[in-house]
């Protein structure tokens, strides 16, 4: 299994558009980063978690030409604006599997209505098949999943557990229930957005005081903001077994 990093940026990338923080500034590749997503790779099977403002580009990035299914973990636009050009798929490969929480699905039809409409649908719309997602693992092709129900300040939202990989966004707190699930992580990610406190994401403390509650052998920050600093120097200061992740990463799992 393969995991690239599509984006590994919050709501508004990196850099922010008219930003002069320094670290909008940097030279440093690893220091721009698009809206948070990655890709799950496994045989001939691409899944996507996330799909946001930025998909044309990320999917344009890794240069695939066919997609199994998208995962959603909650209904904001960084994670969810990008559905209209998963067409570029579906007018190939027929309708796309769509997994996500009940509110989610729901959403997603009442924001873009013209492409779940019944009557008078836009021919050019893209064709889903959408799949509520339950307290309960499910399978995409031969890939199986298991839902991890997280706090994201007061919505909860969804990680995703597959084999010994963990992927968890835009967190803030963690039911023990929940931590259950996350045994025995040969990866996780998880989101660690800035420095200071944030009423509904897990800072930079925060987020180290997770993951040596959840132990994994190797543990990868996303979901960042410019606020948490430069790369370089972030890395210097973590855990010998933490890193940064940045776009275009890959993690080979086999």
């Amino acid at each position: 299994m393969k995991i690239t990093f599509l984006g590994t940026g919050t709501s508004q990338g990196i850099p922010v558009i008219g930003s002069k923080h320094e670290v909008c500034l940097s030279d440093d590749p690893r220091d721009k980063r698009l809206r948070s997503s990655i890709l799950i790779q496994d045989r001939d099977t691409n899944v996507v978690i996330d799909c946001g403002p930025d998909f044309r580009q990320q999917m344009l990035n890794v240069n695939i030409d066919h997609l199994n299914a998208i995962l959603f973990t909650h209904i904001h636009a960084d994670h969810t604006a990008g559905i209209d050009d998963i067409r570029s798929f579906t007018l190939r490969q027929g309708s796309m599997k769509v997994y996500a929480k009940q509110d989610v699905l729901q959403n997603l039809q009442e924001r873009f209505a013209y492409i779940f409409a019944k009557e008078n649908r836009y021919e050019g719309a893209p064709s889903i098949d959408m799949y509520e997602v339950l307290n309960q693992k499910f399978t995409v092709e031969q890939i199986d999943f298991l839902p991890i129900e997280v706090m994201h300040g007061k919505l909860k939202i969804l990680g995703f557990r597959t084999q010994n990989f963990a992927y968890l966004t835009d967190v803030k707190t963690i039911e023990e229930e929940q931590l259950e699930k996350l045994k025995n992580l040969d990866v996780l990610v998880i989101n660690a957005l800035r420095i200071d406190w944030h009423p509904t994401h897990l800072n930079l403390e925060e987020a180290l005081k997770l993951v040596e509650k959840i132990k994994p052998k190797r543990c990868f920050f996303t979901h960042i903001s410019h606020k948490l600093g430069f790369h370089e120097e972030v890395s210097k200061i973590l855990p010998q077994n933490v890193f940064l992740a940045y776009d275009g990463l890959s993690l080979d799992l086999d």
